[in-house]
């Protein structure tokens, strides 16, 4: 017996997070009954499990990088009809959602996953796992500014944690810089860089924990190897 929403999230039906909520909205049901309790216990094997009335079943675990372009948005659907991630990934059965959030005017590395599990520790900062993006500012920082980045940054939602930041060239009236974070705060790399004093003119995410963009175009992808997803699971 295992709890329902780690069996929901296992099978892709989303992170279990979210399905904590689908349950706690009593859109579940097992065995024709409506769950609304966290600590409801199932039998994958036998119990049925529907979700907002579709039964939910074990799919194939597919695990995807993508080269998200600028101008795309993060998401499984948007209102206002711009193009959304899943979009490339039409011509894939299982249904696969995106790891995280890269901003609309972010480009760079994105995991898209139906491993609940997976992509759940992955986004936990417990885990800490290295986010690494590379950030074209205006003017160049000074050392002290750069300091600011590494040591932590007061923002809106609190101080950021340590970060890794490492000046690559500097161009007219540019810098172009490598920030290394761990957190996930949302468009947390641009109010950094805001904070002190040098906007972001361009920012892509190039590496996530040992996954880069190597042989990969924006709005390109392509499936992780059995080794890679094996090493991602030993990270968490």
């Amino acid at each position: 017996m295992e709890r329902l929403q780690k069996v929901m999230a296992r099978a892709g039906v989303a992170s279990r997070r979210k399905s904590e909520e689908w349950i706690l909205s009593g859109k579940v049901r097992v065995n024709g009954e409506t769950v609304t309790q966290l600590g409801t216990r199932v039998d994958p094997e036998r119990d049925r499990i529907e979700v907002e009335g579709r039964l939910i079943q074990s799919e194939q675990k597919r695990y995807f990088i993508f080269y998200k372009p600028r101008g795309v948005i993060t998401s499984l659907s948007d209102p206002e009809g711009r193009p959304v991630v899943v979009d490339w990934f039409r011509d894939v059965d299982e249904r696969v959602y995106p790891v995280g959030r890269l901003d609309y005017d972010t480009e760079g590395l994105l995991l898209l996953t139906n491993d609940g599990e997976l992509a759940h520790g992955l986004v936990h900062p417990r885990h800490e796992v290295d986010k690494i993006y590379q950030v074209t500012v205006e003017g160049t920082p000074a050392k002290k500014s750069l300091l600011r980045l590494e040591t932590g940054v007061k923002l809106s939602d609190g101080w950021t944690a340590p970060a890794k930041v490492r000046m690559l060239r500097r161009e007219k009236g540019q810098a172009c810089l490598e920030i290394t974070l761990h957190e996930g705060r949302n468009r947390q790399v641009r109010r950094m860089c805001e904070a002190v004093g040098h906007p972001v003119v361009h920012l892509v995410r190039v590496q996530l924990a040992f996954l880069t963009l190597s042989g990969l175009q924006p709005g390109e992808h392509r499936e992780l190897s059995r080794a890679e997803v094996q090493g991602l699971k030993e990270l968490l």
